[in-house]
């Protein structure tokens, strides 16, 4: 299968294109360290051609889901190390997803902070999800422009700090409704100046970052994650694909790794094709991501639509993936209600084939 076939993406060669999609499972510590679970739920998916970790915070006071990761403290990177260390020992690769909540953070999440973004205006189709229970989401306080060069730096750190912490690569999250996409797509950033208005003022943030994550590591170990088309935390643009077009061909000429795209709408309340313009104008390495079985990921890569496929939700429930695509064999169902839940179950309990 062309899968399962090596590839090479960016200054890496994978030995597949079967991808851990980045998925946040809340494992780590109050302080957001990461733990000795991770690092066992991480090896165990090792045999995938790159493994991307969760979405985790560049900085102190950006939590959105209470015990996800960071990658701002020395303990943090330690924590990291030594996820990056079994994976390693298992032969597999892994990049880290650098990541500022915005306004999907909570100030009961962030000892009263108010959470940033690029403009006033809540998350409402959702709940935040906190200590205290499901709580209506903050009003975010509009990020001044003499802020930003602060954000970059935070995402700069955290890159140099992933490479001290034996990663592989970043990849800079751009996706969902979080800080760098809210910026980016214009139902949610209705400001003024050079952060908004025009498309290519919206995506100055996001290509700050992206550069900023390229001076560290070189843009062959820089991957960018969007989702032009998912509603998820009240997003919106009024043209996703003319979005996707600008974004691509803008990481494009910065030579990246790969562009990671989520083609569809969790919701179900968009709808569009998104992945055609990232193929026409992205000339790197392309990853599809939502709903792919392995049937439609081997046609996709053999019609040239995309290089690979990042598989979520079957890749948690099969750490063994890879090897159950090319055994034709049947896969584990998983069991959502343990997606965010403290503990090895539903975590690292699934079994493998043998």
């Amino acid at each position: 299968m062309k899968l399962l076939q090596s590839i090479t993406v960016g200054s890496l060669e994978l030995k597949n294109r079967v991808i851990l999609a980045p998925l946040t499972r809340c494992r780590a510590t109050i302080d957001h360290v990461p733990t000795p679970l991770m690092a066992e739920y991480y090896a165990q998916r090792a045999s995938g051609g790159l493994l991307i970790a969760e979405a985790t915070a560049v900085a102190e006071g950006c939590s959105a889901f209470f015990t996800e990761p960071g990658i701002y403290s020395d303990a943090q990177v330690e924590g990291w190390k030594a996820v990056t260390d079994a994976v390693h020992a298992k032969g597999g690769l892994i990049f880290l997803q650098i990541w500022h909540g915005g306004r999907a953070c909570h100030s009961d999440l962030n000892g009263g902070k108010i959470p940033v973004a690029p403009s006033a205006i809540a998350i409402t189709n959702d709940m935040a999800h906190t200590q205290n229970g499901s709580v209506p989401y903050d009003v975010p306080r509009e990020l001044p422009d003499d802020e930003i060069p602060a954000i970059v730096s935070f995402f700069r750190q955290a890159a140099a700090n992933a490479k001290a912490a034996g990663f592989d690569g970043v990849e800079v999250h751009g996706a969902n409704g979080y800080l760098l996409d809210s910026f980016l797509r214009d139902g949610a950033n209705q400001r003024s100046g050079p952060y908004g208005g025009s498309r290519e003022n919206r995506a100055r943030l996001l290509l700050e970052v992206v550069d900023a994550a390229i001076s560290v590591w070189g843009a062959g170990r820089v991957g960018l994650r969007i989702s032009p088309l998912n509603s998820y935390n009240s997003m919106i643009d009024s043209d996703p694909v003319a979005l996707t077009t600008y974004v691509a061909k803008e990481a494009s000429q910065r030579g990246l790794a790969y562009l990671h795209v989520m083609r569809s709408d969790f919701l179900g309340v968009q709808s569009g094709d998104v992945m055609t313009t990232a193929r026409e104008n992205f000339h790197g390495t392309l990853i599809g991501n939502m709903g792919y079985t392995a049937e439609e990921a081997e046609q996709a890569i053999i019609e040239g639509k995309l290089d690979a496929v990042a598989f979520g939700v079957p890749y948690l429930a099969n750490p063994d993936l890879p090897e159950r695509i090319a055994a034709n064999a049947p896969l584990n169902e998983a069991n959502s209600k343990q997606f965010y839940s403290p503990g090895p179950e539903g975590y690292t309990d699934y079994p493998t084939m043998s």
